[in-house]
């Protein structure tokens, strides 16, 4: 999956990061293990970006809470790509895997849980998060297909370029 244009909504969250409002950050953070809706202090910055549809609303809360908990600007790829660099920094790590499979495993009532756990690895380990992606992969996290899912195992176990066999001549 590619990441969607910048939306407009991760562009306004990087626009507080930017402005270092931290009043801003703190009232999102607020919403951090919370349903949507349970955390007011969240509305006036994620209320007017809300679609007409109210089935969306839990994408906004929730990315704009894990926004707020680890802002670092630089994120590129998807979840595979944050927890390949992490178990990279770290070498071969049994528990960064374990983590990461869970994560893929989750349920789409329980991604919140799993996604604040990722998020404050990704933090821990100063791995910045691409958050036009995770928007979007929040989206379709449910889909039957599972693209999200695989394309999440594809960037965290898939070989990179230079692991490739090289082509035949």
């Amino acid at each position: 999956m590619t990441a969607e244009p910048h939306s407009p909504f991760i562009a306004y969250l990087e626009q507080l990061r930017d402005r270092q409002d931290r009043a801003a950050l703190a009232h999102l953070r607020r919403g951090l293990g919370r349903k949507p809706g349970e955390a007011p202090e969240m509305y006036p910055y994620v209320v007017p970006w809300l679609p007409n549809d109210p089935w969306a609303d839990s994408r906004y809360f929730l990315i704009a809470s894990l926004f707020a908990l680890h802002p670092l600007p630089g994120g590129s790829g998807n979840m595979g790509a944050h927890f390949a660099r992490i178990r990279q920094a770290k070498g071969s790590e049994d528990a960064t895997e374990r983590r990461f499979v869970s994560l893929l495993a989750a349920h789409a009532d329980d991604l919140a849980y799993h996604l604040r756990q990722a998020v404050t690895l990704c933090k821990a380990n100063s791995i910045p998060v691409n958050w036009a992606q995770l928007f979007r992969d929040v989206q379709y996290w449910g889909a039957p297909s599972g693209s999200v899912q695989r394309a999440w195992a594809r960037a965290y176990w898939g070989r990179s370029d230079e692991d490739s066999p090289s082509q035949p001549e």
